[in-house]
């Protein structure tokens, strides 16, 4: 009788999303630090009249990324809407599993052009079609909106925070061993072919669960709504109420202010960290790139240690708010980074700094009818997107200008945006506050 269980008990986990997650992060880490790699290999011999050979090679790296990540961040928008629209009428696998298969594509793209030495503009082909298939810009809502259907609103920001803490620590795995697999080398294969071989056949076993497995269910909140709170705090300032019958509105435009203001920062100082770590003085191997991709996924790890930790005492404004500090403060540290150890240190300053983002679409969640929570969380994502579109050459073009005289200055400007931002998180707290003060009016 005890094998029959525990088979069946295995087949319930491999219908759940948990197992999707961990299969995407895994082929998305390991696909990260190839493509990072081969970029690297690529430039490594461009030069450029006056100017020095490690300036040329940072201008012609930046400027492949810039060109890659503003089409991934603009192709995707219209696909990623229409899949949100299939997703509210009841197709709610449909982002998950489209998108899905646009990340395998462009898996395969990059194999084939370190198997056959294809330029390395194919891959910009391969974002268009990444992007036509919906991208991160459909599937991570997709998976948020399974995410809360499966929860009441009571757990959803716990439950949202455990799918991060999941995907950190797909992602801290897969960068761990990136390194690794990237350097393993044959007489017939280059550098980086066993790495991508992997992760192109995790992305498809990916592709497979999300067909075949995932299983879609709701779960409907049966308690009274005045006890209905996203966290399980006595506190007052941490009561928020089950989704209302109608949006919303001014909560819902600050909430994507803050949002686009903390992912303009974040975004801006990632975009350009991964060309900071290769340069002089730090000049990172294979190895140490995906230790260093390993401490960023990390963060997902201490994040929800953090919201496990504070969630009891304080209300989700106040989560934002210790996030973006937690953000602002380790990226200004980063400005003056001259050696590894320096980099973790700065790094370790950002425990709390992926809070926000999962916290922001929890409070989201709840200014609107749970009949639009689909179409909200892909509008936010795709509010993102838009800021994608302006952090990318605004970075990338002050990186190269800084870059003689002071490499860092990107993240003394990712670390003011981020004060930015927490404006109006502030604000979102003083209306919450007088709503609860007259509601308990209304009350008495």
């Amino acid at each position: 009788m005890t094998m029959p269980v525990l088979l069946h008990a295995a087949f319930g986990l491999l219908r759940q999303l948990e197992p999707l997650i961990v299969l995407e992060q895994l082929g998305s880490s390991l696909f990260d630090t190839a493509l990072l790699m081969v970029v690297k290999d690529r430039c490594s011999n461009v030069t450029e009249p006056g100017k020095s050979r490690e300036e040329s090679q940072q201008k012609a790296f930046t400027d492949f990324y810039m060109t890659y990540n503003l089409i991934i961040r603009l192709v995707p928008i219209l696909p990623a809407l229409l899949l949100a629209r299939l997703s509210d009428r009841g197709w709610r696998k449909a982002p998950v599993v489209v998108s899905l298969c646009g990340y395998l594509l462009s898996r395969v793209a990059l194999l084939l052009v370190v198997l056959f030495r294809l330029p390395l503009e194919v891959m910009f082909g391969a974002a268009v079609l990444f992007g036509l298939s919906g991208g991160f810009g459909a599937f991570w809502p997709g998976v948020m909106t399974l995410v809360s259907l499966r929860s009441t609103a009571k757990d959803r920001s716990k439950v949202m925070m455990r799918v991060e803490l999941l995907y950190g620590a797909a992602g801290l795995v897969g960068s761990l061993v990136s390194g690794h697999l990237f350097l393993l080398y044959s007489s017939s294969l280059g550098n980086g072919t066993i790495l991508l071989s992997v992760g192109t056949v995790v992305n498809l076993l990916s592709l497979l669960h999300s067909i075949f497995l995932l299983q879609v269910k709701q779960v409907r909140s049966e308690e009274p709504e005045g006890n209905s709170h996203l966290l399980t705090s006595s506190s007052d300032s941490s009561s928020v109420v089950e989704p209302p019958p109608k949006i919303n509105k001014v909560n819902v435009v600050l909430l994507f202010v803050a949002a686009f203001l903390y992912d303009f920062a974040v975004g801006g100082a990632v975009e350009i960290l991964g060309a900071f770590v290769l340069k002089a003085p730090l000049s990172w191997t294979a190895t140490q790139v995906g230790y260093g991709n390993a401490a960023g996924c990390g963060i997902f790890l201490t994040s929800f240690l953090g919201v496990i930790v504070f969630r009891r005492c304080v209300s989700d404004v106040t989560l934002i708010l210790i996030g973006m500090v937690s953000f602002a403060s380790g990226i200004y540290f980063m400005s003056f980074v001259t050696t590894t150890v320096m980099f973790y240190l700065a790094r370790s300053l950002n425990l709390f700094a992926l809070i926000p983002m999962p916290t922001i679409r929890s409070l989201l969640s709840q200014q609107v009818p749970a009949s639009l929570c689909g179409t909200a969380l892909t509008c936010l994502q795709l509010t993102l997107k838009f800021a994608g579109l302006a952090y990318i050459p605004a970075f990338t073009k002050i990186y190269q200008r800084t870059l003689e005289w002071f490499p860092g200055f990107v993240f003394i400007l990712a670390s003011i945006f981020t004060v930015l931002g927490m404006i109006p998180v502030s604000i979102i707290g003083c209306r919450l506050a007088r709503r609860r003060q007259y509601e308990r009016i209304e009350e008495d």
